[in-house]
């Protein structure tokens, strides 16, 4: 059996879905998912059973809309762990970078959900440069945007603690709107 260690690394990079600004008094953190929001992470979880995105470790922001974005997505055939952090909480890309640098040298899959404009400064900074064809294509795409309920998947070429800029190279972007 071949060693955890050197197999290849999948990341996936979602953005929470749509938020609810309908009551006011609530702090940023604490903004739920609108309706919207639900039909758009319940969309993604059919797509991510689909094509057998199945993490073995889920990183969340413990924002609030994050959280019941994790929700829309289960249940899990197979549980990841899932890691809650305020770490991620409006991360920068280096930041989310630091979080992915601790993930164990045996996970081969990791779910982020968080926040932009981290979350797609990251997935810039991963490609590290312009990509050609089809990899070009859905660069430029997500450069251009990188909306609510977005989902970006990475082969990556380094242990995590190496991730860095150009480790990554982007193999999927669907947006809910696709769905």
């Amino acid at each position: 059996m071949p060693d955890k260690r050197s197999m290849p690394r999948q990341l996936l990079l979602l953005r929470h879905a749509k938020s609810s600004w309908d009551d006011p008094s609530l702090s940023d953190h604490e903004r739920p998912l609108s309706k919207r929001g639900h039909k758009a992470a319940t969309a993604m979880r059919h797509l991510m059973r689909a094509k057998h995105l199945v993490p073995d470790l889920v990183i969340v922001s413990d924002a609030r809309r994050t959280l019941e974005t994790l929700a829309a997505l289960q249940p899990w055939d197979r549980p990841p762990a899932i890691d809650t952090t305020g770490d991620l909480y409006l991360a920068s890309a280096e930041e989310m970078l630091e979080v992915l640098r601790r993930v164990g040298a045996t996970v081969r899959s990791v779910l982020l959900i968080g926040h932009n404009p981290g979350m797609q400064e990251l997935a810039i900074l991963l490609e590290g440069g312009p990509a050609e064809g089809k990899a070009g294509k859905l660069v430029a795409r997500l450069a251009k945007s990188y909306p609510t309920g977005a989902l970006a998947e990475f082969a990556l070429s380094t242990p995590w603690s190496e991730i860095d800029a150009g480790t990554g190279r982007l193999t999927r972007f669907v947006t809910p709107r696709e769905l």
